[in-house]
């Protein structure tokens, strides 16, 4: 096994379960607790767990919420495969609405230049991505800007949100389960995410398999509220027809 999949595993372990132990890593995956505690440290590098004595817990049991560069940094491959299966969402021409995330900035990337879109966004480094761009109309979506997550929100937000409509609303989310429904640990994110959905005719929400069934703070959206959700292959089948059955249309990426 490779340091970044082990890493993944423990990652995925601790989100399952609410805390990983060095010993026992050791031994399930046969490597020493000097490894182990490395790769404890790599994760809490990338915002991913906090370490503790003996072990790890992750950041979303702690009320924490990784930086922007932080989840930027993890699951690359699996946040390019689906924001290239997001492509398919695109409509010939139109409006389209993209929540700030490392993901939906890969899709902003993405866009393609034979096409005449305008989008709407609450993401600086998304809204600065594209202003250049001569097939794209920018309409930054103002308001207070978070710097752990770069995103507008707060009255401003909702207000611009509240006059707009657009033809696909392509979202992004901490935490989905078919208990919770969709779930961030932020209010006021939480709120401009509501509006979002509010003000798109179709929802395409992205989310990695570590996304899923992950819980926080507030809820904004239930799983019907979603047309297609995009996730990577590392969702199992019985999980996606779980989810699917709630509602939208899963695709493994």
């Amino acid at each position: 096994m490779y340091a970044e999949e082990r890493q993944q595993f423990i990652a995925d372990l601790a989100r399952r379960v609410g805390r990983v132990d060095v010993a026992e890593l050791s031994a399930e995956l046969a490597v020493t607790g000097e490894t182990i505690r490395r790769d404890l440290s790599v994760l809490e590098r990338h915002g991913l767990l906090r370490r503790v004595h003996g072990g790890a817990i992750p950041v979303e049991r702690l009320g924490f919420e990784p930086a922007l560069a932080a989840r930027d940094a993890v699951l690359t491959g699996e946040k390019d495969r689906i924001a290239k299966a997001a492509l398919a969402e695109l409509p010939d021409e139109g409006s389209i609405l993209l929540d700030a995330g490392s993901t939906t900035a890969r899709l902003a990337e993405m866009l393609p230049l034979d096409r005449a879109l305008t989008v709407l966004t609450n993401g600086l480094p998304i809204a600065l991505s594209l202003a250049t761009r001569p097939n794209i109309t920018v309409l930054f979506v103002g308001g207070r800007v978070r710097g752990r997550t770069l995103a507008c929100v707060d009255p401003w937000a909702l207000e611009s949100l509240a006059q707009s409509y657009v033809d696909v609303g392509f979202l992004a989310t901490n935490g989905v389960s078919v208990r919770r429904g969709l779930t961030t640990p932020d209010q006021a994110e939480a709120a401009v995410k509501r509006a979002m959905i509010a003000a798109a005719r179709r929802v395409v929400l992205l989310a990695d398999h570590t996304k899923v069934s992950a819980d926080h703070l507030a809820r904004f959206g239930d799983l019907s509220d979603v047309d297609t959700l995009i996730t990577d292959t590392g969702l199992d089948e019985r999980t996606a027809a779980e989810l699917e059955s709630r509602g939208p249309r899963v695709v493994r990426a």
